[in-house]
């Protein structure tokens, strides 16, 4: 019998996958990992994941499964690969998805290093994604409800990784994973999906970041793509490419932050126009179809109301990728 590990966060999808396991013959585990300590960790609430309340959602559930269920703790590691990857993105004017991180150096590393210690086959998640063998390799796709589709988050994920992952959700949709927890009584079919950042469960990434660091940060100029300085902001932590709402500005139209300079301390804004390119540099490419180095590509983006699809081309340089558009059925791409 195989032996499967199955990641809960105490959410409903996390959930279905343990029972969907459990249902098709798999020796299960179910585990939740520990990874914020912070003061208040065990209070709080919103809609994040990794609290008191969701430990204990994940233990009734793998109690009503007859699976044996431990938590983890990685809260040592978390801060080094999750909180201070964060805090350095934003210092130089990025903008992270701590998720992605998470998955990689967590739950696709840590969890996985700790399967193979107790001699289990899988870890499991409640990602929606898929994936697929085709000649020998492990492909990772998109998955069937492309609203909840969450494979853009597990990009990094290696071919070992992928041939000891299993995703049961990703030929499912959110209405059938509801139905299912409420067929088989669980308590948090109705829960609702963990959306804000655990460590920062109040949404305000400008105080955590002060808090963590110790550190103020400095106001500096708005400046327009001419140079011309359009007022002052609070700090390039305040703010993140895109943007519109927030900036403080009195302008005669909609402006949007099209760059961040940390060596200047200024933010340059634009008009929509301006957020718009048809080049970009990529680093640490996660490509799994054989495209090593150069080569045309179908890409589809991850916004979720998007029905559209490019053809790029992709040219490597040392480790970094240049990628240039050739056609789309839309104007090109936001940077």
């Amino acid at each position: 019998m195989k032996k499967a590990m199955i990641a809960m966060s105490g959410g409903v999808d996390s959930s279905v996958a343990a029972w969907l396991m459990k249902r098709d013959g798999y020796d299960c585990m179910g585990v939740t990992m520990r990874l914020f300590a912070g003061e208040d960790s065990c209070e709080r609430k919103g809609h994040t994941c990794c609290s008191l309340d969701d430990v204990e959602d994940a233990r009734s559930v793998a109690r009503q499964l007859g699976i044996p269920y431990f938590v983890f703790n990685f809260t040592e590691d978390f801060g080094t690969q999750i909180m201070d990857r964060f805090v350095c993105a934003y210092e130089n004017g990025f903008t992270p998805n701590p998720c992605i991180d998470c998955n990689r150096y967590m739950k696709f590393e840590k969890l996985m290093k700790r399967a193979k210690e107790l001699d289990y086959d899988y870890v499991v998640t409640g990602h929606y994604a898929r994936i697929e063998e085709q000649d020998g390799k492990f492909l990772l796709k998109k998955a069937i409800d492309e609203k909840k589709d969450q494979s853009y988050v597990l990009y990094s994920l290696t071919q070992e990784q992928l041939a000891h992952t299993l995703f049961p959700l990703g030929g499912m949709t959110k209405p059938q994973i509801r139905e299912m927890a409420e067929e088989q009584g669980l308590i948090n079919a109705r829960k609702h999906d963990s959306q804000d950042i655990c460590f920062v469960p109040d949404g305000d990434y400008a105080g955590f970041i002060e808090r963590y660091t110790g550190k103020s940060f400095e106001p500096g100029n708005f400046v327009d793509q001419e140079g011309h300085v359009l007022g002052q902001h609070k700090g390039i932590i305040c703010y993140t490419i895109g943007q519109r709402k927030g900036l403080g500005l009195a302008l005669h139209e909609p402006m949007y932050v099209c760059r961040i300079d940390p060596k200047t301390n200024t933010v340059v804004l634009g008009r929509d126009r301006d957020l718009w390119s048809k080049e970009l540099t990529a680093k640490d490419f996660g490509s799994r179809q054989g495209l090593e180095n150069e080569g045309i590509l179908y890409v589809f983006p991850i916004f979720r109301t998007a029905d559209w699809g490019k053809k790029i081309r992709r040219s490597a340089a040392d480790d970094l990728f240049r990628v240039s558009l050739i056609d789309s059925n839309r104007r090109s791409s936001r940077r």
